[in-house]
This record gives structure tokens, sequence and C-alpha cells, in this order.
């Protein structure tokens, strides 16, 4: 598969080193990309690929998959790689597992058993080879995945620095629709903003970037990069992208994948319910529409419908001072006296345990 960036003129410009936010006048550059590729389906360690390969030319084995694109914006100097949504234990798309209201099927069950089977647990064993590739690379790396804890799933963004550290992780608070059966909903207590060498990070994924009482928490915490990996291709979506920056005063990341029904499993392993009959193995199930815009609305790269791509652009940060002097929406543009939001950021577990010590029992006998 070849993969491309949006400007022929990226790889032409020196590597950047990391910015010091600290300077007093010169606003740092940094150079980010958004990856728009398909995943391995059930295939997580193909998705994902052993340390040290890089495969150069098109990818007919997968095994290299994750590694090879990262690697490959970090030789066009990228600092920042975002990645789609659910790229790691794939994004089920087309898919009913077997639900209809009041009955759930065998084969559907089968279906959750092997999604369940190919996500991930964190922290875990994938975690650690996500934190190593990014330390490899030197890169601040963004990855969309399908985590595992217990017996329920939950549509998960990783964050890690370009040291090879796991910063955190932000767990999708409301799926949409279907997704609601096989994926639980995240609490307040992931939604984190990472302050790192290269500005504040933060990433709400697909349609909960629709909510704009999570949004208004982001901008709250001070989000610079707002990273939004979604599986929506949709033309309507790049509006959404748009009124986020300029809404936000930030930079908006939006990565997505470009799949064929032939990056799926064939029939009948996997059937694109309602649809199967009128696809084809090159038939595009998800366009893409992966795009880079700046905190003035701009757009810098994208989006991108053509296929596979590395869709890559400089964010001048000062271009977020230059926008909250127009706009500052938690700031000089709010009315916290007239409209106020509280959020609860402590995690809601469904059973507390409460140990009491001996010397407690003892002393009510």
């Amino acid at each position: 598969m070849a993969l491309v960036t949006t400007d022929p003129t990226i790889n032409e410009g020196p590597l950047f080193a990391e910015v010091d936010m600290a300077s007093d006048f010169n606003a740092p550059i940094v150079r980010a990309t958004v990856v728009q590729a398909s995943t391995i389906f059930y295939d997580t360690p193909a998705t994902l690929a052993p340390s040290g390969v890089l495969q150069i030319g098109p990818c007919n084995d997968p095994l290299d998959k994750a590694e090879r694109l990262l690697g490959e914006a970090a030789g066009h100097g990228s600092q920042l790689v975002v990645f789609p949504e659910a790229f790691v234990g794939g994004y089920p798309r087309g898919s009913d597992f077997g639900v209809s209201i009041g009955n759930r099927t065998a084969k559907g069950r089968e279906e959750f058993r092997k999604y369940h089977s190919a996500a991930i647990d964190v922290p875990g064993p994938e975690v650690d080879r996500l934190a190593a590739m990014a330390g490899k690379y030197k890169v601040h790396l963004v990855m969309g995945v399908i985590e595992r804890d217990g017996y329920t799933l939950y549509c998960t963004v990783l964050f890690f620095d370009s040291q090879g550290h796991y910063l955190g992780k932000h767990r999708k608070i409301m799926p949409t629709a279907l997704e609601r059966i096989i994926w639980g909903f995240g609490d307040g207590s992931t939604i984190p903003v990472f302050e790192t060498p290269i500005g504040k990070i933060g990433a709400a994924i697909c349609w909960e970037n629709r909510m704009p009482l999570l949004r208004t928490a982001m901008y709250a915490k001070g989000i610079e990069i707002y990273c939004a990996p979604t599986a929506d291709a949709r033309d309507v979506w790049q509006a959404s992208m748009t009124h986020i920056s300029l809404e936000g005063g930030c930079f908006v990341l939006s990565a997505n994948q470009f799949c064929r029904r032939k990056d799926y499993p064939p029939p009948p392993e996997y059937v694109f319910a309602g649809t199967e009959e009128d696809l084809t193995p090159d038939s595009v199930v998800c366009a893409g529409g992966s795009v880079i815009i700046s905190p003035s609305g701009a757009v810098l790269a994208g989006p991108n419908y053509d296929g596979e791509a590395l869709i890559s652009a400089d964010l001048d940060l000062g271009e977020i001072a230059r926008a909250k002097f127009d706009f500052d929406v938690v700031g000089h543009y709010s009315r916290p006296e007239v409209l106020s939001l509280t959020v609860k950021d402590h995690p809601t577990n469904p059973v507390t345990f409460t140990s009491t010590s001996k010397n407690s029992e003892d002393n009510t006998k």
C-alpha cells in the first residue's frame, strides 16, 4: 500500500528537536502527523508488529504495520503521531454481533469472543510495545485501541511521550448507537490533558467530539493540541473539526482509517450486515477524511479521501495565543456567574470493598 504525505515538500525541512515551551518570544513549531490506514482486524499482533521490523514499499505482509507507519512519520520529522480510533483491536464496522431487541445469536456471541480476544489490557504487554516504539522513534504517540478490562471492552486512546513513557488513557465516555452493545462507558477520571514539551495534548473519540460539555472540560484543562481519532468519514465531520478548532482556539488533529472490504475477514466469518451483497473486495467501507486544522480554522493538511496516507503539517503554537485573543471560551469569553460546568472526575466503580482492621473489630466487641 502506497503511503503519501499531503505536502510533497514536507520531507525537505530539517528534523525538529524537542521544543522549549518556556521560551520568551519565539513560538515553537511542532511537526505533527495523522495516520490514515486500516487495521488488521482480529489480529492485534499483526497490527503492532515485531519490534525492529521496518518494511519498505507496499505492505503486503501486515506484520509490521503500526511500527512501519510510525517509522515513516518519524522519518518525515514528526514529533507527534496520531492514529485512528480503534486502530489496535479494530473498529467492527458493519457488524451487528447478532443482536436484535430481545435476542442474541450464538454466532454473535462468538464474534464478541474473538473481538474480546483481539483487545488489549492496559497496562499490558502491548502497551509496553507501543511505549518502546514511541521511545525508539522519539515521537509523542496517540494511539486508538480497544481496551479489555475483564470482560468489558472500552474504546480507548493511549498517550505516550517521546522518551517511551506511557502517560495515560482516555476512555470514550459515550459510544454511539450499536457501539453500546460492545463497549463500556468511560467515566470522568479518564479525560486527561497532558502537558508535554510540545504542548498540552488530549483527545476525544469520534462522536463524543459533538458533546459540548466534554469539549468544555478539555478546554478548561488548557488543551492546545486536540486529537480526534474517529470512524466518521462523512463530509459533515469536517464542519465539526473546524468548529472545535475555532471554539477551543486549539489545533485539531483528526485521524480516521481508510478501509476496503478486503481489509476485513471475508464472509461468512465477517459480514457487513445489510450491505454485504453489494460489496466487492475493493469496495471502500471507510473513506478516511483525516485532517489537521489550525486554531483559526484554517485547514493545514487534508482532508484526504484518496487512500492510506500520512498527513502532516507544521503547527505554529503561536497561533493559539493569536486565536485566544479573539475568543477564549473558558477565559475572557466566559460568564461563570451565568453559566458554569462541574465535572465529576473521580472513578466510578460498581463495587467498593471496605476493609475493617482487626483492631477496629476488636473495639466493637
